[in-house]
């Protein structure tokens, strides 16, 4: 096992997932419930599950595409959105200049 990649995956991980909406619930879930370890259980079981899942589906990808065409795909993707979220949105724009 290569401990320094283990370390890593665990520092990103840990790090992006504090304040997210999933640290919101089960706060919000251990709050109002009378087994606060259940709550732990159940969102630590989510979280492997869902990590676990995204693993399989990322080597399931990598499996059939080479890794070059991946890149492609996510560098375009990237472009898209940050296209997206540059480009002015009309109807938005037009529903707030009709606002008082």
């Amino acid at each position: 096992m290569d401990w320094h990649l283990l370390g890593i995956s665990f520092i990103t991980v840990f790090l992006a997932e504090i304040g997210d909406k999933s640290q919101l619930a089960a706060i919000a879930l251990s709050g109002s419930s009378k087994s606060p370890r259940a709550v732990f259980l159940g969102t630590i079981a989510a979280l492997l599950l869902a990590s676990f899942l995204g693993v399989i589906a990322g080597e399931g990808v990598a499996v059939l595409l080479p890794a070059r065409l991946l890149k492609a795909i996510a560098a375009i993707g990237f472009a898209l959105i940050a296209v997206r979220l540059l480009w002015p949105d009309t109807d938005v724009q037009e529903d707030l200049e009709e606002k008082p």
